[in-house]
C-alpha cells in the first residue's frame, strides 16, 4: 500500500492510542495469572492482535468487547466498533497448562515485543513451544536471550538465533549473563522467572543494558504484582525465586508516548498548535523523553490537568538542532531524523547503535530516505548527523517517491516529513503504520493507494 501526502498544517486535539509496551505486558501477566482480567482501552494494533493470537494459542482465554467509545482513539478497521475492552481469563501459570497449543508454530507476525517476551514465558512449559513472523521477525535475532534460556536449562533449537524457534522447559534456574542490545530480552527472563517452579532460583548479570526506561516499566508491572526480587540499583544484576503467581489486574492502558511523538512532530514542523490527551506525565514511559527535546529546539510544550492530563505542543520561532543522545529512547530515531531535516543548523542523533537491530537498520534507512529529499545525512554506526535544509512549504514540487520499508516508525516519520517543505511524497509498505497506530494516516489526510 502507498500513501500520497502533501503539504499541510497540523493543529487539533487528539486522543493519543493506548501504549504498545503496557498492552502486550498486561496482557501477557493476564494470560499467565489465575482468575479474570478485564484490560480497558487496549491498543488495538496489528502487533497487539499478534499478542492476543499467540496468548489464546496458549491457553488464554479472551474476549474482545466493542462499543462507540471517545476514550479510543483512531481504532483499526472493525466496522466502526471500538475496542473498549479485553476480558482475559488467565491460564493459572504454567503448571495449570491444559495442553499443547494447537498451532504448529506461534506466529507473531510483526510483533518483537511478542516474540520475546512470549518466548520466554513459554519457556516454562514441559512441552516444545515453536515460534515464528514474519520477513523482518525471521531476520531479527534473538540469540542473546536463547543463550540465556539455554543456560537456565531450557531446551532451546533455532537454526539462526532468529525465528523460527522452538523453546522446551522444564526451567531449571542458575546464573546466566544477559547483554542486552534491547531491554526486550531483559524484560521477557524477568515477567518468566518468577513463575519457575518454588526453590528454583533465577539469577541474571546484565553486562550491557540499552533502554532502560522498558525495563523499568517491566518492574513496574511486576511491583504491581507483588512478585519478590532483588535487583542491583544500576540495573546491572537481578535475582528472582521462582514459585509465585500473577494476580487478575484490571483498569485502563495508558496512552503511548511512542505514538504521540509522531503527531507531535508533526505540530513542531508545521508550526501548528496540538492539544494531546491521554498521556500521563507520571508514565515511565521512556519516550516521553521526546517532548523535553522538542523544548531544546525550541518547541512550547505545556502540560495541564483538569479531569484528566492534557498536552499542548506548539512553535512560535525557528526549529533548532542539537546533539540528543537517544540511548533510552531509540524509537524516536526516525521521528528526530525527520525533526533534524527541518531544524536551523545540525541535529547529531549519537548512542544509539541498537536502532539498526529494529524492523529494520534505522540509522541506515533514515538517512537514506532523506538523502532522497536532498537532505545532506552523515552516517555514524551510533547514529545521525543531519543538516537541516527543509523549509516552508513547496505545493507546486513534483511527487517524490519513498520507501517506508515495512518499519511502522519509518513510514510514520516520513509521512510527517511530507507536511512541509518534503512533501508531497509517496511513501511505500504504508500499511505498516497499523502496527502501532491504527488511523494515523487518516490523521494526515493521506491518500491511500493500492
Amino acid at each position: 500500500m502507498r500513501a500520497l501526502i502533501g503539504p499541510q498544517d497540523f493543529s487539533g486535539t487528539l486522543r493519543i492510542p493506548a501504549s504498545k509496551s503496557h498492552t502486550i505486558r498486561r496482557l501477557l501477566i493476564a494470560a499467565l495469572a489465575g482468575g479474570v482480567s478485564e484490560i480497558e482501552y487496549p491498543l488495538d494494533s496489528l502487533d497487539a492482535r499478534s499478542c492476543v493470537s499467540v496468548c489464546r494459542a496458549l491457553g488464554a482465554d479472551i474476549r474482545e468487547h466493542r462499543a462507540a467509545d471517545s476514550r479510543c482513539a483512531n481504532p483499526a478497521d472493525s466496522g466502526g466498533a471500538k475496542l473498549v475492552r479485553w476480558t482475559v481469563r488467565g491460564t493459572g501459570g504454567p503448571a495449570a497448562f491444559p495442553g499443547r497449543p494447537h498451532q504448529a508454530a506461534l506466529d507473531v507476525g510483526n510483533s518483537g515485543t511478542t516474540l520475546f517476551l512470549a518466548l520466554a514465558a513459554a519457556a516454562l512449559f514441559s512441552f516444545p513451544v515453536c515460534f515464528t513472523g514474519d520477513g523482518q521477525i525471521r531476520r531479527r535475532s534473538a540469540a542473546p536471550l536463547l543463550s540465556a534460556l539455554a543456560g537456565l536449562g531450557v531446551e532451546v533449537d533455532s537454526a539462526s538465533g532468529c525465528a523460527p524457534v522452538t523453546v522446551r522447559g522444564p526451567w531449571r534456574g542458575g546464573r546466566v549473563s544477559l547483554e542486552c542490545p534491547t531491554s526486550q530480552y531483559l524484560s521477557a527472563l524477568l515477567l518468566a522467572a518468577p513463575l519457575a517452579p518454588a526453590g528454583v532460583l533465577t539469577e541474571i548479570e546484565v553486562p550491557l543494558l540499552n533502554e532502560r526506561p522498558y525495563v523499568e516499566m517491566t518492574l513496574a508491572c511486576l511491583r504491581a504484582q507483588g512478585i519478590p526480587l532483588e535487583a542491583a540499583e544500576d540495573l546491572s544484576f537481578f535475582r528472582i525465586p521462582g514459585g509465585a503467581a500473577y494476580k487478575p489486574l484490571n483498569g485502563p492502558v495508558p496512552g503511548d508516548f511512542s505514538s504521540a511523538a509522531f503527531p507531535a512532530a508533526a505540530a513542531a514542523i508545521t508550526g501548528g498548535s496540538l492539544v494531546i490527551q491521554g498521556l500521563n506525565p507520571e508514565d515511565p514511559q521512556g519516550d516521553k523523553a521526546f517532548f523535553d527535546m522538542l523544548i531544546r529546539m525550541g518547541c512550547e510544550v505545556k502540560w495541564e490537568r483538569a479531569a484528566d492530563w492534557s498536552l499542548t505542543v506548539s512553535r512560535r520561532g525557528p526549529l533548532r538542532g542539537g546533539t540528543f543522545d537517544l540511548n533510552a529512547t531509540p524509537d524516536l530515531l526516525p521521528v528526530m531524523a525527520v525533526m533534524g531535516a527541518y531544524a536551523e543548523g545540525k541535529t547529531l542523533l549519537v548512542n544509539a547503535a541498537h536502532a539498526r537491530i529494529k524492523e529494520t537498520d534505522r540509522i541506515a534507512v533514515m538517512a537514506e530516505e532523506l538523502g532522497k529529499l536532498g537532505v545532506p545525512v552523515e552516517e555514524r554506526p551510533g547514529g545521525l548527523v543531519i543538516h537541516g535544509t527543509l523549509k516552508g512549504t513547496a505545493a507546486d514540487r513534483p511527487v517524490r517517491k519513498l520507501s517506508g520499508r515495512g518499519d511502522h516508525r519509518v513510514v510514520m516519520a516520513l509521512a510527517v516529513a511530507a507536511l512541509g517543505g518534503a512533501g508531497p511524497l509517496e511513501i511505500s509498505g504504508a500499511e505498516s503504520a497499523a502496527v502501532t497506530y491504527p488511523g494515523f494516516l487518516r490523521l494526515l489526510n493521506a491518500d491511500i493507494v493500492a
